[in-house]
């Protein structure tokens, strides 16, 4: 008898949907609803709990969805129609939720830009999305977007409206309303504005609720189109499904530290995981002030927190001591050094969480289950596809699904997934609604899904693919090594080659005392020959990108430009 084909629409993940001694559901019941309803929901079932924690300055559900909705209305007297883009180009802070509802409840579309953007990517995201209205910092800072910048590329744009809010504003510190010519106040909007949003006709599934410039590290920034049910359904299968077994202590009662930014699209998608738990949500005003955060850590001792593995890496540093916290890791991968060193340090586990910006969630649910008191074998993996997520492993050049075990391009679909990319319905949607990911996976028996390297992080020696990743884990491991970045470098004597060079940030116990022999023997000794590093540079920092992402892209430029400098390639 022929044996019969196994292929990955079969689930066979769905068989680790356990946490700990709790079976979780296989399928999410997903309300029919708009996004901000949300909002409206938690604000009923958790009226006068906090939503939101900032620098010791508290917001109730209810004043959450009052001040949301008197902004709906604001806007829709100065002209906001429905589909309408509104860029939000803010810092941490509660504006950017207070400014998202607002903005929904009002029909329009949230642009979410990073205030650490230049003003020439700000303006191309600006005047491709056809912004008119955008909210921004009222006074200038250096190191961020504020008005200056806005106004600067203002007539290049199709910008009508500037809505201004101060960093006071929301906080301790709020002072009064500042007036700026030209300008439109917030926080005088919201007072002034009727508590009634405008009525709306929605399409679930065609109308937008988010756009998400993404790929800026790689080339021109595109446009990730989300609609109310694929933003509906990622909330739901997230932390919703995940931690329901433990809703009764946990919801409307627990506190969730967003450390990653939430003007990218991990941190605001927990955020909205996290209202509709009714859980506390504490931002920090800097995600990479590690002081301040190892402070709210050891004062309030949240109950979960969400960073990327840089920051934890910083925070163990500093030696953050037990904690009751669970720790959903995401961004980027996290190395298994920074794991242990974390679990040694803390006692208490880590998880990985694995998404992407058009859409589809998996969760390392292992990760969780000493909090049950039921612990099962844990596994450094980037997690099990949720709920309703499709997967499939496929080989980058021929399209082709790989079996089990095997290395491969990571494909999802389902209604997670983006509408497109701006503004053509399907854009970077294969045959069957599948988006490629361009992350390079393999899945193990259990259905868990682990991180090989990003396919245009891949280093090509002599027709030999080396993984990034893998090379900078076999870097962790050495005792010196506090961060480190390997990337592939044109090899100038064997054209269409490359050679691995690795970056390393030492720990300050080792900084002087290491070198690149070193480096280069420990790998000798850990990898095949091909994939050792040929060079080997410490650095006092290594680039991040907005996101805390590691900045291979500007480290390649850099190194090619030298090269040119040099003659040794044109």
């Amino acid at each position: 008898m022929a044996e019969e084909k196994v292929s990955y629409a079969d689930k066979c993940w769905r068989k680790k949907y356990q946490l700990g001694p709790y079976k979780l559901a296989q399928t999410v019941e997903v309300p029919e609803a708009p996004l901000f309803s949300i909002l409206d929901e938690s604000a009923k079932a958790y009226t006068d709990k906090v939503a939101i924690f900032y620098q010791g300055w508290t917001m109730t559900y209810l004043d959450l969805k009052t001040n949301a909705d008197r902004l709906a209305s604001g806007l829709a007297d100065l002209g906001l129609r429905q589909g309408d883009r509104v860029a939000i180009i803010l810092p941490m802070s509660p504006q950017t939720m207070i400014c998202s509802f607002g903005v929904w409840k009002a029909g329009g579309v949230v642009l979410l830009i990073s205030p650490l953007s230049r003003a020439p990517e700000i303006e191309f995201e600006l005047s491709e999305a056809g912004v008119e209205t955008v909210i921004c910092l009222d006074e200038a800072d250096p190191r961020i977007v504020s008005l200056d910048t806005i106004l600067s590329i203002r007539d290049r744009t199709q910008v009508r409206d500037i809505i201004i809010t101060s960093r006071s504003d929301f906080s301790l510190e709020e002072g009064e309303a500042r007036d700026i010519p030209g300008t439109i106040n917030l926080r005088r909007l919201i007072a002034e504005a009727d508590p009634e949003p405008p009525a709306l006709d929605i399409d679930l599934k065609e109308d937008l609720v988010l756009l998400l410039f993404t790929g800026g590290t790689t080339g021109v920034p595109k446009g990730v189109m989300l609609t109310h049910d694929s933003l509906m359904s990622t909330t739901y299968s997230g932390l919703p499904w995940l931690l329901k077994p433990l809703a009764p202590g946990l919801n409307g009662k627990a506190s969730i530290l967003i450390v990653m930014p939430i003007y990218h699209g991990a941190g605001f998608f927990v955020v909205l995981q996290a209202l509709q738990l009714g859980l506390r949500v504490m931002l920090t005003p800097d995600p990479r002030d590690t002081n301040n955060i190892l402070g709210i850590v050891k004062e309030y001792r949240p109950l979960l927190i969400l960073a990327a593995p840089t920051q934890l890496m910083r925070l163990v540093q500093m030696k953050v001591g037990r904690l009751p916290s669970l720790v959903v890791s995401t961004g980027a991968p996290l190395p298994l050094e920074i794991a242990s060193a974390w679990m040694r340090e803390t006692q208490m586990p880590i998880t990985q969480c694995y998404g992407l910006s058009e859409g589809g969630m998996m969760f390392d649910i292992s990760g969780f289950s000493k909090l049950t008191g039921f612990v099962r074998e844990e596994k450094h993996a980037i997690g099990l596809p949720g709920p309703g997520v499709e997967v499939k492993v496929v080989d980058p050049e021929t399209g082709k699904e790989v079996p089990f075990g095997e290395t491969g391009e990571l494909c999802v679909s389902g209604i997670h997934t983006m509408k497109g990319y701006w503004p053509a319905v399907g854009d970077g949607l294969r045959e069957g609604g599948w988006v490629h990911t361009g992350d390079i996976v393999r899945m193990d028996e259990d259905g868990y899904f682990f991180m090989e390297d990003r396919i245009k992080d891949m280093i090509n020696v002599s027709g030999l693919k080396v993984y990034s990743v893998v090379v900078e884990g076999v870097l962790f491991q050495h005792p010196s090594t506090a961060m480190a970045i390997t990337i592939g470098i044109p090899d100038h004597e064997r054209p269409g080659s490359e050679r691995v060079k690795a970056y390393i940030q030492l720990k300050d116990d080792y900084k002087g005392k290491v070198t690149a022999d070193e480096i280069i023997a420990f790998c000798k000794e850990n990898l095949p020959p091909y994939a050792v590093p040929k060079f080997v540079e410490f650095r006092d920092e290594l680039p991040m990108t907005a996101a805390e992402k590691p900045f291979k892209r500007a480290l390649r430029e850099e190194e090619i430009a030298k090269m040119k400098e040099r003659g040794e390639i044109q």
